[in-house]
């Protein structure tokens, strides 16, 4: 585990947020059990609270208590270069704040390298939400991110994002229907 992947650790544990790339673009994350994190990622972003979060983590098993699968399926094995966030039914441990208004929850195994070191850190998925302000466009360049976030958030995790061009497509789980394209 690198010195930064390890600092970030450490003040995730401690209900810290942190900046970090994911498959395609810089991402503002906390534990999604530390509520009173939850509640600052939306309001650093300005993100109105019902539209709710996603979740990532290192591997399905991850996701235990997280999301709520019928019997005998899983999700899909992620593709680095077409990162899918998949909407599924929630599980026990899902709150409202991360829920927002919906009946499910976002989630995706990420393939980012720093993004999966940092779960497998805390043995726990990480709120991930696009690292900008609602509305505005997403940082994708290390230094746009470190001037607009570097001093709102507790750490700015060095690395890059991934091959993908932009957000992540999100489909439904239980009918496969896409939600929003990926985009090229």
């Amino acid at each position: 585990m690198t010195v930064s992947v390890s600092h970030a650790a450490d003040v995730l544990l401690r209900g810290g947020v942190i900046a970090y790339p994911t498959e395609g673009v810089f991402g503002l994350g906390c534990l999604p059990t530390d509520q009173q994190a939850v509640a600052r990622v939306l309001d650093i972003k300005q993100r109105d609270a019902a539209k709710g979060l996603i979740l990532i983590a290192a591997c399905g098993d991850q996701f235990e208590g997280w999301i709520d699968l019928p019997a005998g399926t899983g999700l899909p094995e992620p593709d680095p270069s077409h990162p899918v966030t998949w909407i599924v039914p929630p599980g026990p441990n899902v709150t409202p704040l991360l829920r927002g208004e919906h009946a499910s929850i976002a989630v995706r195994i990420t393939t980012n390298p720093t993004a999966l070191a940092l779960c497998r850190a805390v043995d726990s998925p990480l709120v991930s939400t696009s690292a900008n302000l609602s509305g505005k466009p997403v940082a994708r360049n290390k230094n746009v991110l470190q001037r607009q976030f570097g001093s709102i958030v507790d750490y700015v995790v060095p690395g890059d994002c991934g091959p993908a061009s932009g957000p992540s497509e999100i489909r439904d789980f239980m009918s496969g229907k896409i939600l929003r394209p990926r985009e090229t």
